[in-house]
């Protein structure tokens, strides 16, 4: 395969003394520089004034520099042609052995110096040439990434091995409120700690890092303002070519939006729009759950079926809304029912609701719920203009008299409900009471 033609650079020379460019074009042929056959890659200037022309008419690859020039002298000169080619690496030529003068210009921009007396020393120029150019690329690419850094919309933190900040980019100033100059030098740990996480946590965060590997996951964190917020966040370890490690980088994201749209969905998936109560789903697992717990104690738990009476009628004659308003209202009365944190009213649909009793010390318990329920719900309701009369009937299943799984127990409640209903409606009745009614 044939590779494309090696480009020879373009070097702009900026000198007073023609003495001193003939030394640089021989050094710059020495040095391979120049090959046979090819133009002069040098172009001369003999003043600032000139070469920043130059520069503009034609940027070069490299600047060699004087300090030392009829209209400018100094780091002054080094500062105007860095403005002039922010991107082109500078070699300042000096007359002295000035190393004072030779670091200032390395602060000013340059990117190394050479005194003129290196010039009579075989391939200083071309080496001094290769390594700016070398370190130029370097930089660029650094320029590069930190930009990059500073643009992505994750927080970044650099620390040292001790946990000391050395640098964060400006999406950590934005999701946390905490500057640059709040953080540098403290411990991350210190600086967001909620408290909501445990020594535990940190524990097991730490262990992983420090045996040299990454470290994600989850946690809640405190802004500058004191709020708190869900973050998503990975802390890798740098280390050196013996393996050992000398620095964390930490990329953290802000999820409390996307968290409180999951817990939102889930919550919706799981509960009543209208009256946000459980729905037959989450009361189906949390009966699940009760069960497993009074079959461990050997306890026992009841499941109360409710079906509202006459609830038809007030749809048929004051309308849905109106209905449905009168929905809501059942639901706050029913929640004042439960007497139990670890209870649950739940609403299956249309105007049917069930109270899970997750545990109870007998049958009657679950008769005093029932006749508190018929009561809360017998008192009139005002919805609007309207003053609106309803009751319920209500069926009981209790375990592990009436069945042992959660379709059982819905079941036998809901048959329970309907000879309730039978029986005059505004009451209630145990399914073994009406098996033994039946068997009659």
């Amino acid at each position: 395969m044939n590779r494309s033609p090696r480009r020879q650079i373009s070097i702009l020379v900026i000198e007073d003394d023609p003495g001193d460019l003939g030394l640089i074009r021989t050094n710059v042929r020495l040095a391979g520089l120049r090959s046979i056959g090819e133009d002069d890659p040098v172009t001369w200037a003999s003043t600032l004034a000139d070469g920043m022309a130059a520069a503009t008419a034609s940027t070069p690859d490299i600047v060699l520099l004087d300090l030392s020039l009829p209209d400018s002298s100094g780091i002054a000169t080094v500062e105007a042609m860095r403005a002039r080619v922010p991107t082109v690496p500078i070699i300042v030529l000096t007359g002295q052995d000035d190393h004072q003068l030779a670091e200032a210009a390395l602060h000013a921009g340059a990117q190394d110096y050479l005194a003129k007396g290196q010039l009579f020393q075989p391939d200083a120029l071309g080496r001094a040439i290769r390594h700016a150019l070398v370190r130029q690329k370097l930089e660029t690419r650094l320029r590069l990434f930190d930009a990059a850094l500073n643009a992505v919309a994750s927080g970044i933190l650099i620390t040292d091995v001790t946990s000391a900040i050395e640098w964060a980019n400006p999406a950590f100033s934005e999701i946390t409120g905490f500057a640059m100059a709040d953080v540098l030098g403290r411990d991350p740990g210190e600086v967001l700690n909620s408290g909501k996480q445990d020594r535990r946590f940190y524990q097991g965060m730490w262990q992983t890092i420090l045996a040299g590997q990454v470290w994600t996951g989850e946690l809640v964190n405190r802004r500058k303002n004191g709020g708190l917020f869900d973050a998503a966040l990975t802390i890798s370890p740098v280390t050196s070519g013996d393996g050992n490690i000398h620095h964390f980088v930490a990329v953290m994201q802000d999820i409390s939006v996307r968290k409180a749209t999951d817990e939102r969905v889930q919550h919706l998936a799981h509960h009543d729009q209208l009256t946000d109560l459980p729905n037959r789903m989450l009361l189906s697992d949390r009966l699940f759950q009760s069960l497993a717990q009074v079959r461990r104690e050997q306890g026992t738990l009841a499941v109360l079926f409710l079906d509202l009476d006459d609830f038809k009628p007030v749809n048929d004659t004051l309308g849905h809304d109106i209905g449905d308003l009168l929905l809501k209202e059942v639901a706050l009365r029913l929640r004042g029912c439960a007497p139990r944190d670890s209870d649950t009213v739940a609403r299956l649909g249309g105007d049917e609701f069930v109270i899970l009793l997750a545990q109870i010390d007998k049958a009657a318990d679950a008769a005093v719920v029932a006749q508190k329920t018929l009561a809360a719900l017998k008192r009139p309701f005002v919805i609007g203009p309207h003053g609106i009369e309803i009751s319920t009937s209500v069926g009981i299943a209790v375990y592990p008299e009436h069945g042992e799984d959660v379709s059982r127990l819905l079941k036998n409640a809901d048959t329970a409900m309907y000879h309730a209903k039978k029986a005059g409606r505004g009451c209630y009745r145990f399914f073994r009471e009406l098996t033994a009614t039946t068997r009659a």
